[in-house]
């Protein structure tokens, strides 16, 4: 698959329309929910019997989403439900452009993939009897509809802002900014990715302005960054890349090399081209044989790609889970013999897991991710795909600890699963993909697959609009809790950085109590949950800031990693090391770091006579362009660090100096 990313030009021309539609957007929703008299204690005199049970329902949904309703006045609130209404009427027509541009906007009665000028055709057609409102229906609602009920799995069909009509005067703005992208905008492999960041661009300003703390509400905006392709792409070919080259490369192969390009040429397949994929050169004459991957041997992972788990646990838009997806369908293709359908299938169902503080970036993500795989060459086009492993870990509770196990109606085991979920996720909007159900008693005692099928019962026997949100914020938790308790063999991510001096008290008490060496900032004690993530032998390759590799406050974390952990590579980018203005003074590295302790090393004394554990380092911050710090990490000489000598350092800093007793990469 040959990947298009966006141009600078077309990326201001869809940050421009995105911005502007949260706006209209936004209006439009609090307009249409306040004509609904969803924030009043009482409905409106004139409203039908259908308006009054949405209202219902809305305001109930509000309550689940974590709108206060004051107990006195029956006032309700409506910020985050206004937020979640504005987002679903743009994104669902943002999301059939993509699939319509694509050929891929398929008509669920006859099966068929339809224009939108089609749609538009259908829409006449359809009665206004078919629509409570009987404004009837136009080719963007249509068109929405398709797209939702393409993706059963993470939009929910049934969501009350769905019913939610926006008045024309908002709804043509918001045609005309959809309608005015070009097309090439929707062919791009990157663009759904800038989607969320732009959606994001205006509340991350006013929240930095205002200079408060960060919490639930500020989290997505402030911390979510799209990931430059190139970091993707050297961090997950310096892993899955590196465990393909072990693999096809003979140790003749890894003698008789003369460089780098070479190496990479015969291990490339069609779909993989494995550009930022690096070696070190062995220099000692005793060395044998003379390449290792930079990254080193991978011996902690399957053989079999069948039993090889990645998850990002702060997956955004899906962009690692996409490009993964993007390698590891020709690897199963090439070493199963599998038909491009079945391989993708494979890796869907067994190999990619992603978990994400907010629903509307695992909405985005599962459509970025389906998208790709019906985009396949030869695998089928459009088709119901396995069901993703990828859930929210920022779900509100929303309720009671009364009421939420209340809905296990007597059932034992699904009383002990609502009571973990209750106690382990009362803060998840808040902590999100930190928080770590299997390290609880109870939560050993729970089967989360038998527990989702119960709430699923749960569910369809709820009597009350309060049962049915309780119930679905449940299940929806019971699947971010199975993937947060499990092991994975690579974790692939770019951390959400957010300093100490920034964060909410619950947030800055939970990085105190659980991570206190790496508490400084939200970057460092993800990089902790990371390498917990991992199986024995496994992985993370993470996208952080840089600058806890030398400030003094980190001491304590850099010698504990460098005393447990085993290091295989790190890059400094330095500043200027994204495009985007969002993160104008970013200072990134790029590590790749595993949780098993290195074997040549005790107590951070140097064991005299004997080779070091060594990581090879990557130093491109004085490059000031992106593309010229892609070419270095294609390019430039790698050096090769003896990892215990960084004890040495004051402070214990990190150092990427290529000294002349370091150019071994041993065994590791």
């Amino acid at each position: 698959m040959t990947a298009q990313t966006l141009p600078p030009s077309l990326r201001k021309d869809l940050e421009r329309a995105v911005a502007e539609a949260r706006v209209v957007a936004e209006a439009g929703a609090r307009a249409a929910l306040g004509a609904l008299a969803v924030p009043h204690r009482e409905p409106y005199d004139h409203m039908q019997d259908h308006e009054r049970h949405l209202r219902g329902r809305l305001r109930a949904h509000a309550r689940q989403l974590g709108d206060p309703r004051k107990a006195a006045s029956g006032e309700q609130a409506i910020e985050r439900l206004a937020q979640e209404c504005a987002y679903e009427h743009w994104h669902g027509m943002l999301f059939a452009r993509f699939l319509a541009e694509n050929n891929l906007l398929i008509e669920p009665e006859m099966g068929v993939a339809v224009t939108l000028d089609e749609c538009e055709a259908l829409a006449k057609e359809r009665r206004p009897a078919d629509d409570a409102d009987k404004r009837g229906m136009d080719k963007w609602l249509l068109a929405a509809r398709f797209a939702h009920a393409m993706l059963p799995q993470v939009i929910r069909a049934d969501l009350p802002v769905f019913e939610v009509r926006l008045a024309q005067e908002y709804r043509q703005q918001l045609e005309a900014l959809v309608e005015g992208l070009p097309a090439e905008v929707f062919a791009a492999s990157d663009a759904l990715g800038w989607v969320y960041q732009f959606w994001q661009s205006r509340k991350k300003a006013e929240v930095n302005r205002s200079e408060a703390k960060i919490g639930a509400d500020e989290l997505p905006p402030v911390t979510q960054l799209f990931t430059e392709p190139y970091m993707v792409s050297f961090l997950l070919d310096n892993s899955l890349g590196a465990w393909w080259a072990v693999r096809r490369l003979t140790e003749a192969d890894m003698e008789t090399a003369e460089s780098e390009p070479e190496l990479r040429e015969r291990v490339a397949i069609s779909g993989v081209p494995l550009e930022y994929l690096r070696f070190a050169e062995q220099t000692d004459t005793d060395a044998s044989p003379r390449w290792r991957t930079a990254c080193g041997d991978l011996d902690g992972w399957p053989a079999n790609l069948s039993e090889l788990k990645v998850i990002d646990p702060c997956c955004g838009s899906g962009h690692f889970l996409v490009a993964a997806f993007a390698m590891l369908v020709p690897m199963r293709m090439a070493l199963e013999g599998s038909s491009p359908r079945d391989a993708v299938d494979a890796v869907i169902r067994e190999n990619l897991y992603g978990v994400e503080l907010d629903a509307r970036c695992v909405e985005i993500a599962v459509f970025a991710l389906a998208l790709t795989a019906w985009r396949y060459p030869n695998a089928g086009g459009y088709r119901p795909l396995p069901r993703m492993n990828i859930a929210c870990s920022g779900l509100s509770v929303g309720t009671s600890k009364e009421h939420w196990t209340a809905l296990a109606a007597g059932e034992q085991n699904l009383r002990i699963a609502m009571t973990v979920l209750h106690d382990v996720f009362q803060d998840a909007p808040t902590l999100g993909s930190l928080l770590n159900p299997a390290a609880t008693e109870a939560a050993r005692l729970v089967n989360w697959g038998d527990a989702s099928a119960l709430l699923r019962r749960a569910l369809a026997e709820g009597e009350f609009d309060e049962d049915r949100e309780a119930a679905l914020a449940a299940q929806g938790l019971a699947a971010a809790a199975e993937l947060l308790g499990g092991k994975y063999h690579l974790v692939a991510t770019n951390v959400p950085y957010l300093a100490r001096g920034r964060q909410s008290e619950t947030l800055k008490r939970f990085c105190a109590d659980r991570h206190p060496s790496a508490k400084n900032d939200l970057a460092t004690a993800f990089l902790e949950r990371c390498l917990a993530l991992c199986v024995q032998g496994g992985v993370a390759s993470l996208v952080l800031p840089q600058n806890w590799l030398f400030l003094q406050s980190y001491a304590k974390l850099r010698k504990k990693l460098l005393e447990s952990a085993n290091w295989r590579l790190l890059v400094r980018l330095g500043e200027g090391g994204f495009e985007s203005s969002a993160a104008a003074g970013a200072f990134a590295a790029l590590l790749t770091i595993s949780p098993e302790e290195p074997s040549n090393h005790e107590r951070g004394l140097l064991n005299d006579g004997r080779r070091l554990t060594s990581f090879c380092g990557f130093d491109v911050s004085t490059e000031q362009a992106v593309g010229e710090k892609a070419r270095q990490l294609r390019q430039a000489a790698a050096s090769v660090i003896d990892q215990a000598r960084q004890l040495e350092n004051p402070d214990a800093r990190i150092a990427l100096d290529n000294k002349p007793k370091a150019t071994l990469l041993s065994a590791v």
